[in-house]
């Protein structure tokens, strides 16, 4: 009960300028609750339409704050994509000379057993020799296959098969936490 309603219990008198003004008090009305609901359920409404007239000024002023915050990640990000791919062609360079070096290392080596076998020696010494090159050569695939649980030369991934792009992320002046955050 406020001020207001307990001088409003009984009729008074009020004196302006020396007027006198009988004030007479209204008669008590016992608010149901259900005409409380009504007053609560009016106010949800005028919540509503408050909210249904300003959210379009809410979103668009949301979209302005994040336009201008994707402006400013992508000039952030322009130089650093620039050294990715630039990371990413020097890996890829890498990666084809060590498996051309490979296959050049290969060819030498089949070269080498062949002319040690009809020329050098007869196949009956060389054939133990090749068969334990090439146990050890299975051996070499099987470990890494072991070793990293994946099977290798699919695509895609053949730019990280001996020289990882994330080595040389590491050699350049990027900050550890902009490194990891452009593999996710």
């Amino acid at each position: 009960m406020t001020l207001l309603d307990t001088l409003l219990e009984k009729d008074f008198q009020l004196v302006i300028n020396n007027e006198v003004y009988r004030v007479s008090a209204p008669e008590k009305v016992v608010t149901s609750s259900e005409h409380a609901r009504n007053l609560e359920d009016m106010k949800h409404v005028v919540h509503l339409l408050h909210t249904a007239l300003h959210l379009p000024e809410h979103q668009l002023l949301q979209e302005r704050q994040l336009l201008e915050r994707m402006d400013t990640i992508k000039q952030e990000l322009s130089p650093l994509e620039k050294m990715k791919a630039q990371l990413s062609r020097t890996a890829e360079f890498q990666t084809s000379r060590a498996l051309w070096t490979g296959m050049a290392l290969l060819s030498v080596q089949g070269g080498a057993l062949g002319w040690l076998t009809w020329w050098v020696y007869s196949w009956d010494v060389m054939e133990p020799v090749t068969y334990f090159i090439t146990y050890a050569t299975s051996m070499a695939a099987f470990s890494y296959y072991i070793l990293t649980k994946q099977a290798r030369f699919t695509e895609n991934e053949h730019a990280s098969v001996f020289f990882p792009v994330i080595n040389l992320y590491l050699l350049t002046p990027f900050s550890i936490s902009i490194q990891f955050s452009l593999f996710i």
